[in-house]
């Protein structure tokens, strides 16, 4: 364990220092404190590729952050998720199962694997390159599959992290309330970071509010993996289904709802849920950091046009649908 742990200390330094610089940077100059770690991290991604940072690095961009948006739940109670309402959820419902189906689709116009449509489906949908991995365990382990997955794994990325620039901007030039932004960057940026990311770019109450989106998307991921390993997985691979399948649920997700319940019943002193609360955004600038650092955007152009246009078009089909809600809820 720890001799782990000292493999990561040069990366997790590096992404503490650039975290510590941009709060400089916000401190003293303005701005978002979040995107000055991004666009830090993406200046420096040479660094990634020295193997001394490299583990740190990959610690900081998975389980720094997972522990980062599991406190974040200290910061929201029952009352600020029943605002969202119904019909948010019934949305984020069928802009994950129609993007999951567009992709299937689209694999077979393009003249693609239908696996590889649903690998695709599954990552813009739900959570990014998590939900990419997730469906592919269930799918045939084949090298087509296995190859694909990691062309979906860098386009979500990328894509992703456009996303969390542009579309706060984008909603502020539309004079959209924090309410509804944080429901459209929940339900429509992959990856659980840049949608926490873009949220806290908009404002503290459209970070909650997309946070808590995100998070129900990422829930969504135990039922459709589930579905594809009944339909398309079961008869070609040897994926059993069962109580196992449980672990398919994010660990992150559960420590989420359990300090939401417990700021909801208000045990902790509010001194204590402030510094619970501090340290999550410390460590999600750091996982910020580091997924900047990690982002090569010269690895898209190595997709194909194929793979590039899927994507691209599961991209700006689950933002239309988003952006529709949004605008007929207001």
């Amino acid at each position: 364990m720890f001799r782990v742990m000292q493999k990561n200390i040069p990366g997790l330094m590096v992404c503490l220092v650039i975290a510590m610089s941009t709060s400089f940077l916000s401190d003293n100059y303005g701005g978002p404190q979040l995107l000055y770690a991004l666009l830090i991290g993406l200046s420096l991604h040479f660094l990634y590729l020295n193997e001394t940072v490299k583990p740190g690095i990959d610690f900081c961009a998975k389980t720094v952050l997972r522990l980062g948006v599991a406190f974040l739940g200290i910061r929201i109670t029952f009352a600020d998720i029943s605002a969202i309402g119904l019909n948010t959820g019934l949305m984020v419902i069928f802009a994950v199962a129609t993007t999951v189906c567009l992709g299937f689709f689209l694999a077979k116009f393009l003249k693609l694997s239908p696996d590889f449509g649903l690998i695709a489906g599954g990552s813009v949908g739900i959570c990014g390159a998590s939900a990419a991995l997730a469906v592919a365990s269930v799918l045939p382990k084949t090298k087509e599959n296995e190859r694909f997955t990691l062309l979906v794994v860098v386009g979500v990325t990328v894509l992703s992290t456009i996303a969390m620039v542009v579309y706060p901007f984008a909603l502020q030039l539309l004079n959209i309330n924090s309410l509804s932004a944080g429901i459209f960057l929940g339900a429509t940026i992959h990856d659980v970071a840049q949608v926490v990311a873009a949220g806290m770019l908009f404002g503290p109450e459209a970070g909650d509010v997309a946070t808590v989106v995100k998070l129900f998307r990422v829930a969504l991921l135990l039922p459709v993996v589930l579905f594809i390993s009944i339909f398309f997985g079961a008869e070609k691979s040897s994926q059993r289904l069962g109580w196992g399948s449980l672990r398919l649920i994010p660990t992150f997700l559960l420590g989420f709802v359990a300090l939401s319940v417990v700021a909801s019943m208000q045990i902790l002193p509010s001194s204590a849920t402030h510094f619970i609360g501090s340290i999550s955004r410390w460590m999600l600038v750091i996982a910020i950091a580091a997924a900047g650092l990690k982002t090569n955007f010269q690895e898209l152009a190595k997709l194909g046009w194929q793979p590039v246009v899927m994507l691209v078009v599961e991209t700006i089909f689950i933002a239309a649908i988003g952006l529709s809600f949004i605008l007929w809820m207001s």
